[in-house]
């Protein structure tokens, strides 16, 4: 009963209170921002697990205990449960993706490569299931990039899913390592996008501490570092029909595009690649605002990199689905735009019919 208690308080079936509130606070007033109908959304970065692949305690471990038993059977969860909160929050379409650490926190190539078969194929029968509500991003094994590149074409051309996603690094490879250039070649051949995820940082900067680990701070940290090698290490030189997809409102790079732009162009390294890393991810990225629900965040990414560059997204099981559906509703920005974000941006990336 206790825990049942906790898990109504944090909100992880429904709108929390803290929900609530903010939902009450980003209210637009004025009757020219009301929404007449819920958008029916696509959500892009909502993810379930295999069970060997579901995060242990000690992978995850800032989390409080009670709140990761409160999330982790919901991951495996892809019927009744999850079309339910689906449609609490307004989402039509859900594009489902192995949960971190997943296929990048196996050390052994061999076992690695068999989990990405059994969680694609796991999400492939429960999008057999239910066709209209769910669409799949392919986990790959990248210690085996010939095997990565086997699956992703396996899983967009027999499977219908519509990119991949990796969690991070992968036992100390980054993906702008030179290994990494068929995979890149891959995604440019099959015309779809990567989903750059959070995963287990290989190697934390010293001056981490335990309290800003994971998804507070370190996760988002060593993506958007991340992110950015694939920019100044010249990946996107080489592949120029590369596209990319950073969560949690574009892991805080889409504020830091001045500063970025201002500082490298003082650096000796300016010359290594034919325009600004502020304009290169412009023009290779798109974000989605999973696990951010804040109106002054929106508008400062739309202000940055336009409203065909956003797309909606959850974070489910580990962000209030309910709390994001009803917050990108309410957000204060155009209908359109809202429009944009929910449904149409995704549907041109991903090619949805």
């Amino acid at each position: 009963m206790a825990h049942l208690q906790r898990r109504e308080v944090l909100g992880l079936g429904g709108l929390s209170a803290a929900g609530l509130l903010l939902q009450a606070a980003s209210t637009p007033q004025g009757p020219s921002s009301v929404q007449q109908q819920p958008l029916k959304k696509i959500a892009l970065e909502e993810h379930f697990s295999i069970k060997a692949l579901l995060p242990t305690e000690q992978e995850v471990s800032f989390f409080a205990p009670e709140i990761l038993a409160a999330i982790e059977p919901r991951l495996p969860e892809l019927g009744e449960a999850r079309l339910k909160a689906m449609d609490a929050a307004g989402i039509d379409i859900a594009v489902l993706s192995q949960t971190a650490p997943g296929i990048q926190g196996i050390s052994s190539p061999t076992e690695a490569s068999g989990l990405a078969i059994e969680a694609n194929n796991a999400l492939h029968s429960a999008i057999a299931m239910h066709m209209t509500r769910f669409k799949g991003f392919a986990a790959l094994n990248m210690q085996n990039v010939d095997h990565a590149c086997d699956e992703l074409k396996r899983c967009v051309l027999e499977l219908g899913f519509v990119g991949a996603l990796v969690n991070g690094s992968s036992q100390g490879i980054y993906l702008d390592d030179p290994s990494m250039a068929p995979l890149w070649s891959c995604l440019e051949d099959l015309d779809v996008p990567l989903y750059l995820h959070p995963g287990i940082p290989t190697d934390q900067p010293s001056s981490m501490v335990k309290e800003l680990d994971g998804a507070i701070w370190g996760w988002s940290f060593d993506t958007a570092t991340h992110a950015l090698r694939l920019i100044v290490n010249g990946v996107f030189e080489k592949h120029p029909g590369a596209k990319v997809i950073l969560g949690h409102m574009g892991e805080n790079l889409p504020f830091y595009l001045w500063r970025l732009d201002s500082r490298f162009a003082t650096t000796r390294y300016r010359d290594s690649i034919s325009m600004s890393p502020g304009d290169c991810f412009r023009k290779h990225f798109w974000i989605t605002t999973s696990g951010v629900c804040d109106n002054a965040a929106l508008q400062c990414s739309i202000d940055s990199l336009g409203d065909d560059r956003v797309m909606f997204s959850t974070d489910y099981p580990y962000e209030d689905i309910e709390l994001a559906g009803h917050w990108i509703e309410q957000a204060t920005v155009s209908n359109a735009i809202k429009k944009k974000i929910c449904r149409d941006n995704a549907r041109q990336l991903l090619k949805l019919t």
